[in-house]
């Protein structure tokens, strides 16, 4: 028992587990009078699913790079017929559904073209807080976002943002994956919180041939998928319900949202897609449109290979799908960054819409 708790202690001070974590743990050992540091490790991580440092809501927003802006939003706003909520310099940000959820695209035509960040919200938001809690938990608060340290950006108005500045506040995960954190109420435009958008955003010029509900989810890649799974839940307390194969499903919030963290090694320390979600999904309806837009539709392939292409992959039983196959739809845009779309009640599970998922104590999917 004091073997335990000294090893607790040493987590604590090298920063390997939060406060809380620690003094819930702590309260796990004195109720449970034993255990192994496997015990105690296990009951922290399980302490921070249930009270996290940094509770997450859902997912805010994605930022893209593209290499011209006002070509890549004219070829969204065809698809989808998203509406302009705020202006952040020359960057446009696109309303998702209701919002406040958006699509950023900035860029030009030097940069590599990507989804440069991914953004979760939290209630609360208090930037001071949160570099606080990170600094905790191991993440430096240098003023940079590489791997495992965070800044804050004062977004000021020539960027949208208020007159003394929107907090904006970007970390870098082990792989120096970049997650911004943001308040529920964030839209990308003025106000302290970033919540002061357009009254009345400004409208496609067409109603587009498909409309978005929200965000579905990230799959990131990763070296290291056991380091990634406990950083994400000891800090934001993403619990794991689903697995796909070997990948296990973050749940984001209480919903459909989640993050999928591929070990790909060679590949690791980038977003590889953003999915999202529609009403009524159907693949043939989807590719038709998208043909007509003047996609290539490949078929059941296993990937594209440039811009403006679209494929379908049916994930089996092996990887959490359904026994005929889940159907998972992806495209490219003008700069090849690759997109899934999926029905609204996806929740990366079995079943052909992939909307059945496990829970905490029953996960589904998993093939070891």
């Amino acid at each position: 028992m004091d073997s335990d708790i000294d090893r607790l202690k040493i987590a604590f001070k090298n920063r390997q587990i939060s406060r809380r974590s620690f003094l819930n743990s702590l309260a796990v050992l004195a109720v449970a009078g034993y255990g192994t540091m496997g015990r105690t490790h296990n009951a922290a991580i399980a302490a921070a699913v249930s009270a996290p440092p940094i509770p997450v809501q859902g997912i805010n927003h994605m930022t893209l790079a593209v290499s011209d802006p006002a070509s890549s939003l004219e070829w969204y706003q065809g698809l989808f017929g998203m509406p302009i909520a705020a202006r952040q310099g020359g960057t446009i940000v696109l309303q998702v559904g209701d919002g406040p959820q958006f699509i950023a695209l900035g860029g030009n035509a030097s940069d590599n073209p990507r989804i440069t960040h991914l953004c979760l919200a939290v209630d609360n938001f208090d930037d001071e807080r949160i570099v606080q809690i990170l600094a905790e938990n191991g993440i430096e608060a240098s003023g940079q976002s590489g791997a495992m340290q965070s800044r804050v950006r004062m977004r000021g108005e020539e960027f949208g943002g208020a007159p003394d500045g929107s907090p904006e506040l970007y970390f870098g995960d082990p792989d120096g994956i970049v997650v911004q954190l943001q308040d529920t109420t964030y839209c990308g435009g003025a106000g302290l919180l970033g919540e002061d958008c357009l009254a009345t955003p400004e409208p496609a010029p067409s109603a587009g041939l498909m409309t978005l509900q929200e965000f579905n989810h990230f799959t990131l890649f990763v070296s290291d998928q056991a380091r990634s799974i406990e950083l994400y839940q000891r800090v934001f307390g993403l619990p794991i319900d689903t697995y796909q194969g070997a990948m296990p499903i973050l749940r984001v919030g209480s919903g459909k949202q989640f993050l999928a963290l591929a070990q790909v090694p060679p590949l690791s320390g980038r977003i590889h897609h953003a999915s999202l979600a529609v009403d009524d999904f159907d693949v043939d309806r989807i590719f038709s449109l998208l043909e007509g837009y003047g996609l290539n539709i490949l078929g059941e392939t296993g990937s594209a290979n440039g811009p403006l292409q679209a494929y379908v992959a049916m994930r089996g039983p092996d990887r959490g799908g359904a026994q005929q196959g889940t159907p998972e739809l992806y495209f490219t845009d003008p700069d090849g960054i690759l997109i899934q779309l999926q029905d609204s009640s996806y929740c990366g599970g079995n079943g052909y819409l992939g909307e059945e998922c496990g829970t905490v104590e029953n996960p589904t999917g998993r093939n070891n």
